[in-house]
């Protein structure tokens, strides 16, 4: 089969194209020909030898964490009903999805039903469940007014779809090439936050916000959290811009803000990765969120989709379709 692998760390052209023996699945797991497979930020870490929430892997390696597509092979002891099957599943600390063939254990699936495209299916069993994770923690509700960061990126999309869905007014921010696209997702107003003056215009047009969600870090994570009222908070899940938003004691005294981290520990608090994971594929097969899915690469461009999705100019879920 075909696989992007990796023999060191580095720079995304560390990412190449190889041909590999097919993995064979062993018991209790099942080997999936893959349709389409997530990439995330996290992979761009770990390729980079950044080690984070998950340990650097043992080198060579196919990077991929998420994928979807059809069972094509049953290790001992799985239910034969899988085999044919149009699943998604995250591979977690094994990876292997840049890949045609990808091993699963079989606890990892969920079927897919027939209007559920593997794009979106792909999007929501990784980045979906985070994002149901940190919106568990944010408990946004009608009366928030929602500062989203980076609103058109994987995460941001959906966050803004539920604030909407939930009757808040949502303040999108993101490029001024993605204002459009976020408007349409539900955002009451939209900001390019590459402009120096975007905090004055939120600050103008509704005021103070209630709730930052900000993924994005940095100056933009800064200036988000400079615009919450008294008792405003701010989740935090990531900092794409290479460095997290500063928050200090005398910031939270002051408006009496909190700050909360929706990673790690937080992230499960009280359910599991799997429940996260069944409630945003529901959410995707019921409508009530659609992940924007427009950052497709063919296998051997994983490197490029690397760089893109390293340059934040993507928009959505970025994947690989072998």
């Amino acid at each position: 089969m075909r696989a992007i692998r990796q023999h060191e760390f580095g720079p995304a052209e560390t990412l190449r194209l190889a041909e590999v023996d097919d993995p064979e699945p062993g018991p209790g797991q099942v080997r999936v020909a893959v349709s389409v497979a997530g990439v995330h930020l996290l992979d761009a870490h770990l390729r980079a030898g950044q080690a984070g929430p998950l340990p650097l892997p043992p080198l060579p390696t196919t990077p991929g964490r998420e994928v979807a597509g059809v069972v094509a092979a049953l290790g001992a002891g799985v239910d034969p009903s899988w085999l044919g099957k149009r699943v998604t599943a995250h591979l977690g600390q094994r990876s292997g999805g840049y890949a045609e063939l990808a091993v699963a254990d079989a606890t990892a699936l969920h079927a897919l039903p027939d209007h559920v495209s593997d794009d979106q299916a792909v999007a929501m069993i990784g980045t979906g469940r985070t994002a149901v994770g940190v919106l568990r923690v944010a408990r946004l509700t009608a009366a928030d007014v929602v500062l989203v960061t980076s609103a058109a990126g994987g995460m941001g999309s959906l966050f803004v779809q539920e604030a909407h869905a939930l009757g808040a007014t949502v303040v999108g921010a993101a490029s001024a090439g993605k204002l459009d696209l976020v408007r349409g997702l539900g955002a009451d107003h939209v900001v390019d936050y590459t402009a120096p003056d975007w905090a004055e215009r939120v600050r103008a047009e509704v005021g103070e916000v209630t709730a930052v969600l900000d993924g994005v870090g940095g100056a933009a994570g800064r200036a988000a959290l400079e615009l919450l009222g008294v008792g405003g908070r701010i989740v935090l899940f990531g900092w794409s811009a290479g460095t997290p938003t500063r928050i200090e004691t005398p910031d939270l005294y002051a408006r009496g803000l909190t700050a909360t981290v929706a990673l790690g520990p937080r992230l499960f608090q009280g359910t599991s990765l799997r429940e996260l994971e069944s409630r945003a594929l529901h959410a995707l097969a019921s409508g009530r969120l659609s992940p924007v899915v427009s950052s497709a690469f063919p296998l051997a461009e994983a490197a490029a989709a690397h760089r893109a999705l390293e340059s934040r100019d993507t928009v959505g879920k970025v994947v690989l379709k072998p």
